[in-house]
């Protein structure tokens, strides 16, 4: 069974951290992975760097930035993740563009992940008719799960379809705006969550965008499954670097 699955089974509301591949330093990366294993986080999204994110907020963005300078490439974060499995269990997620992925071929991308231990792929500009059409055997055949983003905006057909070709679970974006950019959630997003909730889907939902401290954590955990922090982690690293990732974990739980 996936990883990814696997936590989905745990009796418990689940933690995910997303953080910049390459960041702050280029050779970061599996020390980032290892310490938020280690500090109790359930799942990671490795966030590919990309010179246009159109989701990403400014924080990310910047740190997106950085890590490009520092020479951070497809093929060099294959390298730094060759023996990730050594030292972790928990599933590990790339979060990136289309284009990369395009570029460095898309069987070879998804062949690649499965060689290193990669359970996941996010890919927000990558359409779910486009998936369904064109690449889904390609990831089914590396064992990968394609995770899908939904919105407050996104019509109850449309997420009915994501929920039925989905194997794992459903990124709920908290609002319609980049991340990062909202402190706390008001009657609209409850509303969103109570409405997804009550639509019973197959697949559970684990929300993102928005999510920086325990009462926003414990706010988006009440109707889903788990919440996805990424810009306030992010904020940490560039203040505290590498270190005191569990001060961060800790703040949260």
């Amino acid at each position: 069974m996936n990883r990814i699955n696997q936590k989905l089974e745990e009796d418990k509301k689940l933690l995910s951290i997303y953080f910049t591949a390459g960041y702050p330093n280029i050779n970061d990366t599996v020390s980032v992975i290892e310490n938020l294993e280690k500090s109790g986080v359930d799942m990671i999204e490795i966030g590919l760097p990309f010179s246009d994110p159109l989701a990403d907020g400014p924080t990310i963005q910047s740190s997106s930035t950085k890590a490009l300078h520092n020479g951070m490439t497809s093929e060099r974060l294959f390298e730094q993740l060759k023996d990730v499995r050594k030292t972790v269990s928990i599933p590990l997620i790339i979060m990136g563009y289309f284009n990369p992925m395009l570029q460095y071929g898309v069987e070879e991308f998804c062949k690649k992940c499965q060689e290193v231990g990669i359970d996941g792929l996010i890919i927000p500009d990558l359409p779910v008719d486009v998936y369904n059409d064109n690449y889904k055997s390609i990831f089914e055949k590396y064992g990968l799960i394609n995770v899908f983003l939904i919105t407050p905006q996104t019509s109850e057909e449309r997420i009915r379809f994501i929920d039925s070709i989905s194997k794992g679970f459903i990124y709920m974006v908290s609002s319609a705006s980049v991340t990062g950019s909202q402190s706390g959630f008001g009657a609209i997003q409850t509303n969103y969550f109570e409405r997804i909730a009550e639509m019973k889907l197959k697949n559970p939902q684990i929300v993102g965008f928005g999510i920086s401290n325990n009462e926003t954590f414990t706010q988006a955990t009440k109707h889903a499954k788990g919440a996805i922090i990424g810009s306030a982690f992010v904020k940490h690293l560039t203040t505290n670097g590498v270190d005191n990732i569990e001060d961060f974990v800790n703040t949260i739980l």
